[in-house]
């Protein structure tokens, strides 16, 4: 399908709700609630205006979340966000080690850890590998999330290559206690649960989750599960000072059945991950900040398994990763329009992986840790109330290969209040993860670190009372000193060696064309000079959201083209989703829900090798108390 043709399809959907629009005549216009303006903390560390911010920034609020049957974040964003994409290869999980799925890709530049993953502003990765671990990061955890669209180095330096998908928590938000309950049921013995409950008293918020999924699977020996748990404890000193404190637990299992061409025999990964963080939190008017501490552990026990031609192995891999560190920032407006954010972070990350048997440990492959302080300064004016101009550097010093500057500049231009037009420039890197540097033949200790410059314009226009608004990003990447492998003396070895340009293009929109029906949609547009796997040259997304009485009914279309499965391959995968959400509501707490994907039960894969569900039902009931 043609680039015009897709953003054809748009335009025609704009100009048939215009004339919906207006005719005045429709009393449900005049019950139409104008949309909030968005307020974002990922790029500056403290709450300003989505507007006024040089850079691309997509927020998922928790209505959102909480409309979706999908327990994990990741799931949500690839349908929400325009230019990310994420690889699933079954009903639910992602899963870890070979045959695992949840590489997330912004703009095409992802694969690995180049996406870094945040909670609360804290980094959660593992690590010894450096990867995102898809399967930790629940819907139910989110009070939104949001997704910086280009390079956030900046403030969290590495692994923010890419971009950065920042998991806001949440909390109580309600006096006294409160919560809801979820039960689903579907095809292929899926089945989740989802328990939440919250409680606020004066000073004290407490909140705590916790999700359960299983499946069989559509293939034999596909099967999954997975226990999330959450529990976030916030308080009040004072009116100046809060603290809080989290814990996030994820244990599942997940089994590999191989390539269809090459099934897999005994192929599965069990892994305990954990994160902790504490902070303390000042709130002075002109002035407030943190101090932040956390740490993130993963234990994995896998089996590699066996094919056809192979017998079982006598032994399992194992593993125990860390990921810590303490931030420190605080922002000071110090004059009329001036906002300043200073900020020192200390991370350590590592672990040891071994390989043992019934008889014991039978090999060790690396005990390594490596440490990294930054130091950074951002600092933003707005100027007549229309101008924003924002800069910023970064110094990073790695042990390994010593200092990183990073610099960020970007304007904004509000002409009206209704529009808004954004120029950016940024630096992104990616610091060479423990198995590139230091585990098996390809290792190379001297590697540096992945960089990418970045450049984005956008145009946002507000039309209609604000029921509709419109999203326009143009951007263009290029990255240098990317991590391949290569052949050297006949053995294989990870230089910097690699290149990249992207560029393209992302569209979205939402409308709310009467009180009770919604219109929602995004595009992207990628054109690499290389082929990108998991990053596809057309997304589109679109849904309607329509409420009357108890009925709600939310169906949506999805396309992907031009999808590279794997980095060899010579043809691309095209694929359209139909799927569609109906929930009534039998009295105010009790809602019964139907859900159903691919109901046109189109043949796909976005992973190599692993088909996706046809059709796939799952009916669940919804409580609140």
């Amino acid at each position: 399908m043609k680039v015009y043709r897709i953003f054809l399809s748009f335009v025609v959907i704009l100009t048939t709700t215009f004339s919906t629009v207006y005719a005045e005549s429709d009393p449900f216009l005049k019950d139409t609630v104008s949309l909030k303006e968005v307020v974002v903390v990922s790029t500056a560390k403290t709450e300003v205006n989505r507007n006024q911010i040089p850079f691309t920034v997509s927020v998922v609020d928790k209505e959102t979340l909480d409309a979706s049957t999908e327990t994990g974040v990741l799931s949500i964003l690839s349908e929400q966000v325009p230019g990310l994409f994420v690889t699933q290869k079954g009903v639910t999980g992602f899963g870890v080690s070979s045959g695992s799925a949840g590489t997330v890709n912004i703009h095409g530049v992802g694969g690995g850890n180049k996406v870094l993953m945040l909670f609360d502003g804290q980094p959660m990765w593992a690590g010894i590998f450096g990867h995102n671990v898809a399967d930790a990061y629940v819907a139910s955890d989110a009070e939104k999330v949001e997704v910086i669209r280009g390079p956030g180095s900046l403030l969290y330096g590495s692994n923010a290559l890419g971009g950065v998908i920042n998991v806001i928590t949440r909390k109580a938000d309600e006096n006294g206690i409160h919560g809801r309950a979820r039960i689903m049921y579907g095809s292929y013995n899926t089945q989740k649960y989802l328990g939440s409950a919250g409680y606020q008293k004066d000073k004290l918020n407490v909140y705590v989750s916790v999700n359960h999924d299983r499946t069989d699977g559509q293939r034999d020996n596909s099967d999954f599960y997975i226990t999330n748990a959450y529990a976030k404890i916030t308080y009040a000193f004072s009116k100046n000072w809060d603290a809080s404190a989290n814990a996030i637990v994820a244990d599942f299992k997940t089994v590999n059945p191989g390539a269809v061409t090459q099934p897999m025999f005994d192929n599965w990964a069990k892994a305990l991950r954990t994160t902790y963080s504490v902070a303390l939190n000042n709130h002075y008017g002109p002035m407030n900040g943190s101090i932040q501490a956390f740490y993130n552990n993963g234990k994995h026990k896998i089996n590699d398994g066996y094919n056809a031609n192979s017998t079982p192995r006598k032994y399992l891999f194992h593993s125990d990763d860390f990921n810590a560190g303490i931030a420190l920032f605080e922002s000071f407006r110090l004059i009329e329009g001036n906002l300043l954010t200073v900020g020192l972070d200390a991370k350590q990350w590592g672990g040891h992986a071994w390989n043992d048997s019934i008889n014991g440990r039978i090999g060790e492959i690396i005990d390594k840790k490596v440490n990294e302080f930054a130091g950074y300064a951002v600092v933003q004016q707005t100027l007549f109330d229309k101008l924003t101009l924002n800069a910023g550097m970064r110094l990073e010093n790695n042990e390994g290969y010593g200092n990183e500057w990073i610099p960020q500049a970007g304007i904004a231009y509000n002409p009206t209040k209704q529009s808004t037009l954004k120029l950016s420039a940024s630096k992104g890197f990616r610091s060479p993860n423990i198995r590139e540097l230091y585990m098996y033949m390809p290792a190379n200790p001297d590697l540096k670190p992945e960089r990418m410059n970045n450049y984005d314009f956008s145009y946002l226009q507000s039309l209609l009372d604000r029921r509709l608004h419109l999203e326009l990003t143009l951007f263009f990447a290029q990255g240098e000193n990317m991590i391949t492998t290569t052949m050297i003396d006949g053995k294989p070895f990870n230089v910097n060696t690699g290149k990249f340009i992207n560029k393209g293009f992302d569209f979205g929109l939402t409308y709310s064309i009467l009180s009770n029906l919604k219109l929602s949609g995004n595009y992207s547009f990628l054109n690499s000079d290389i082929k990108i796997t998991a990053s596809p040259k057309h997304k589109a997304f679109v849904s309607l959201g329509w409420n009357q009485g108890k009925w709600t009914i939310t169906p949506n279309y999805q396309y992907v083209g031009g999808l590279y499965l794997a980095d060899n391959a010579t043809t691309t995968e095209n694929y359209s989703l139909l799927n569609c959400n109906v929930s009534y509501k039998l009295i105010p707490t009790i809602t019964i829900f139907l859900n159903g994907e691919n109901l046109t039960d189109t043949s796909y894969e976005t992973y190599a090798g692993f088909p996706m569900p046809g059709a796939v039902v799952l009916g669940g009931i919804n409580c609140k108390f």
